[in-house]
């Protein structure tokens, strides 16, 4: 019974990670079930017996996926931090340098969902914003962290600063993407590393 319940769980994680790797080359609209059920090794019964259709198994990818990619990239190394200038800035170096591959082709997978479906499908719209919103939440609990422990000036303002860097992020992937330059990449990342310096007390 334990081996059948693991064999099930395997097939559905299956699925769902050929899905995200589906939709994040080829987009939602223009992912294929029938790409996916090859690729996963799956019957297309296997499929159905998951997911409700291909809608449902989009919303699993935001959720289990796309979520997780955020929560293991920023959130949780943010969750701790009494130093969110330095370690904002160890995560955009690594994102950028990580970028600098995969992202010149395929970009952002939060944003390019958001992008795509966000204006058709309010179902995609509030997952993908809650992502956002726990994004933008845990870059903002760092900074008021800061301020408390002195590491982050005290007129700053975490929740708009908080915006903007997410906003900068995807933004940076974005444009890198569309211009298929690593330096333009490089270059906006070094400035939006350089604003973060300017969050930090005057050393007197």
């Amino acid at each position: 019974m334990i081996t059948c319940s693991k064999g099930i769980k395997d097939t559905r994680r299956r699925i769902l990670e050929t899905a995200y790797e589906e939709f994040y080359r080829h987009g939602f609209q223009s992912g294929s079930l029938n790409r996916i059920v090859a690729d996963a090794g799956v019957t297309k019964g296997a499929l159905f017996h998951h997911y409700d259709g291909k809608q449902a198994l989009g919303y699993a990818v935001v959720e289990e996926i796309v979520g997780s990619l955020i929560r293991d990239v920023w959130i949780e190394p943010l969750s701790q931090s009494a130093d969110p200038i330095r370690d904002i800035q160890k995560i955009v170096r690594g994102v950028i340098r990580r970028g600098a591959g995969s992202g010149l082709t395929q970009g952002c997978p939060l944003n390019n969902l958001a992008q795509e479906m966000s204006p058709l499908n309010e179902g995609f719209r509030r997952r993908l914003e809650s992502i956002y919103i726990a994004w933008r939440e845990s870059v903002e609990e760092a900074i008021a962290r800061g301020i408390e422990a002195g590491s982050v000036r005290k007129d700053i303002r975490p929740r708009r600063v908080a915006g903007f860097i997410v906003a900068s992020m995807t933004g940076i992937i974005g444009t890198a993407k569309n211009a298929k330059s690593r330096e333009l990449m490089a270059e906006a990342g070094d400035v939006l590393i350089q604003f973060l310096d300017t969050l930090a007390p005057d050393k007197k």
